[in-house]
C-alpha cells in the first residue's frame, strides 16, 4: 500500500481494501491536493497516506516503523533510520539501503513531526470533511487527533518495523 491511486474510483477502492487497517477514514484537508487516507491496524498502530508521498506509519508504541517520502522508502532498524532505493540495472533491480545519518534523522523527523502537527491541529478543530469511513458509525478522525496528541516531539523511530 506504499501508492495511493489518484482517481476517484481507485481512491475509494483503497479504502475500502485497506483491510489491515481495520478503522480508516479518507479526510478532504484544506491546504492539501490529496486526501488522507488514515486508520489502525488491530494492533494499534497508525498509518497516514497523504495522497501516494508522503506515507508514515507507527506502531501501537507511537514508534515511526516506515515512511515513504519524496519517493524514497524509509524503514525503522534498531532505533535509527534507514533509506531504501531502488537501482535498477540491465538484468536485474537491487535495493540499495543506507542508515541516515543523525542531522538527517534530525531532519527527516522535525519535517514529518510539522506535517503531523499541522494534521492534529486541522482534526482538533474540524477543519476537514470525511470523504468515507469504515467502520461508517465509527469516529476515526477523533481517534486519531487523540493519538497524535500522544505521540513525542520527535517522534521515537522503532528498533524493528
Amino acid at each position: 500500500m506504499g501508492r495511493m491511486a489518484r482517481d476517484e474510483h481507485d481512491r475509494e477502492d483503497l479504502l475500502r481494501e485497506a483491510t489491515a487497517l481495520i478503522e480508516r477514514a479518507e479526510l478532504a484537508l484544506p491546504g492539501e491536493a490529496e486526501h488522507l487516507v488514515a486508520g489502525f491496524r488491530r494492533d494499534g498502530g497508525l498509518s497516514l497516506f497523504f495522497g501516494p508521498d508522503p506515507v508514515y506509519q507507527f506502531n501501537a508504541a507511537r514508534h515511526l516503523r516506515r515512511a515513504f517520502v519524496a519517493g524514497t522508502m524509509f524503514k525503522a532498524e534498531r532505533g535509527r533510520l534507514v533509506a531504501l532505493h531502488r537501482h535498477r540495472e540491465t538484468d536485474r533491480v537491487l535495493l540499495l539501503r543506507r542508515e541516515l545519518n543523525d542531522q538527517e534523522t534530525a531532519a527527516f523527523l522535525a519535517a514529518m513531526a510539522k506535517r503531523l502537527e499541522r494534521l492534529r491541529d486541522a482534526l482538533d478543530v474540524a477543519r476537514y470533511s470525511v470523504v468515507g469511513q469504515v467502520p461508517a458509525d465509527a469516529d476515526v478522525p477523533g481517534r486519531i487527533v487523540a493519538w497524535l496528541k500522544q505521540l513525542a516531539a520527535p517522534p521515537a523511530i522503532a528498533d524493528r518495523l
